[in-house]
């Protein structure tokens, strides 16, 4: 084929070839479509230097067949962008949801729960104390000031004030309460003292055990107990002179020596001073009831004791006057 006829066929395919668009209509629905700018495409079928063989038909793009995304698509996006960007962002909301639910620590409830628990040295061994447990049974041990030279401590012991035996939680509480009656006594005494029991006022389910009172003579400090020089019980019961009768053989000779038996507040004021030694009420209403009752028994020994004794005198005497007339 010659140039001329090559030529002729060229210029006919471009002319039955429609033209380029310069812009894009979007197919979809009714709604009115965007149009975007198409970039300039050559579509000339002219073979540059560069090419390396012919340029096959298939090659022609048809701009009409090209999806772009609608505007629900776009939309649909945007609503997430927040996603794409930071992934994390739902995980860090909820984390600081559950940071939230822990309750905050101030310095103030951190010094109240340091007050909860106190560490103490019994024995070389040091031990912790559960305060909040004891709380309510605290005055079961108290100061009753000095006596003699003004450096023997007067320690006063009130069982009214100990726990009833049927609480779930006795034996934490009787555990926790021996070690603040031990490491207090402690604290108290620096020179020699006596104990003041005071057992009067005391229902049977308060009484300390056996096991209670052994284990608390044993702990003591050996300089605790060369150091006690007198253990006053106050209104003493058969069942706690049972209870000493009975720990007799576990506790020495010397401290045997040291208990003492009082019937009544004035007994016990007669043998050490009495103004700083707080008496619970209950002690006082039973000692008032106390000395009452032994009033009203002199009383009636009084108006009917020499009776019956009189009355056997008679009886016998006519059997004597008898015997001697026979």
């Amino acid at each position: 084929m010659d140039l001329v006829s090559e030529n002729k066929m060229n210029s006919e395919g471009g002319e039955s070839r429609p033209a380029p668009p310069t812009s894009l209509p979007l197919q979809g629905g009714p709604t009115q479509r965007k149009k975007l700018s198409a970039p300039r495409i050559s579509l000339s079928l002219d073979q540059s230097e560069d090419d390396l063989g012919e340029t096959p038909d298939d090659l022609d793009i048809n701009v009409d067949d090209l999806d772009t995304p609608d505007e629900g698509d776009y939309l649909d996006y945007t609503d997430h962008e927040m996603d794409w960007e930071e992934p994390k962002t739902a995980n860090r909301g909820r984390t600081s949801d559950s940071y939230n639910t822990i309750p905050t620590y101030s310095a103030e409830e951190e010094r109240q729960d340091g007050k909860l628990w106190r560490t103490v040295i019994i024995g070389e061994q040091e031990h912790r104390i559960n305060m909040k447990i004891i709380e309510p049974y605290m005055r079961v041990i108290s100061h009753g000031g000095y006596y003699g030279n003004g450096v023997n401590a007067i320690i006063v012991f009130a069982a009214c004030f100990l726990p009833d035996s049927d609480r779930d939680d006795y034996h934490d509480i009787m555990e926790n309460l021996f070690l603040y009656v031990i490491s207090t006594l402690e604290l108290m005494v620096a020179e020699d003292y006596m104990i003041v029991y005071l057992n009067g006022a005391t229902p049977h389910r308060r009484m300390p055990g056996l096991g209670w009172l052994k284990k608390c003579y044993q702990m003591i400090d050996r300089r605790l107990r060369k150091n006690l020089k007198s253990f006053i019980i106050l209104h003493p019961s058969w069942f706690i002179r049972t209870i000493l009768a009975i720990t007799k053989p576990f506790i020495s000779t010397k401290f045997s020596s040291k208990i003492k038996y009082v019937n009544s507040l004035d007994e016990l004021q007669e043998l050490i001073p009495m103004e700083y030694i707080q008496i619970p009420e209950c002690i006082i209403r039973l000692d008032k009831e106390l000395k009452e009752s032994a009033e009203n028994s002199k009383v009636n020994s009084f108006l009917s004791g020499p009776e019956p004794t009189s009355a056997a005198a008679r009886t016998d005497r006519p059997d004597e006057a008898g015997a001697s007339s026979s």
